[in-house]
């Protein structure tokens, strides 16, 4: 795969093809790392991930050990937005007062970039770009909301069993 990245400053939200291309090329070590712990020819990989590539694709399988092996968030962005399904990493954090301070910040921030969205408002005609920006900072809402109760339970049950 050249060096040269075809994919610069793609934004936020990218389509599984983009995803797919972004993992392989992000992953520690780069797509040849990546082949490498795969067991798979890197030739082949880079194929399959090529951005420009519409008939190779990787295989469920290959799919679902690149997912376990990246655990790139953006790729699992592009498989759960066809579905308007929200995935969670079950990454507890713990419910202090300072992570419930920083998840406050974080709804401000959030409410104040959805206040940002007027135009779509408006007119009430939602552009594509516009719903799934939206789409993807509510998510992040919700995931670290997600984050914090998860804490919070797990702090509560290993009180519970000391």
């Amino acid at each position: 795969m050249s060096r040269t990245d075809l994919l610069p400053d793609a934004g936020p939200v990218l389509s599984l093809r983009q995803a797919l291309y972004r993992a392989g090329r992000d992953y520690k070590g780069g797509i040849t790392s990546l082949a490498h712990d795969m067991v798979m020819d890197l030739d082949s990989l880079q194929k399959k991930l090529k951005l420009d590539e519409e008939r190779r694709w990787p295989t469920p399988d290959e799919l679902e050990e690149i997912i376990a092996l990246t655990r790139d968030d953006r790729l699992l962005d592009a498989l759960m937005r066809p579905a308007g399904a929200v995935w969670y990493r079950p990454d507890p954090v713990p419910a202090t007062k300072d992570a419930l301070e920083a998840v406050g910040k974080l709804l401000e921030t959030e409410g104040q970039f959805v206040r940002s969205l007027h135009k779509g408002a408006e007119d009430n005609k939602w552009e594509a770009d516009e719903v799934a920006l939206l789409e993807y900072h509510g998510n992040r809402v919700i995931r670290a909301v997600l984050g914090i109760m998860a804490g919070a339970r797990q702090a509560m049950e290993a009180r519970n069993d000391g």
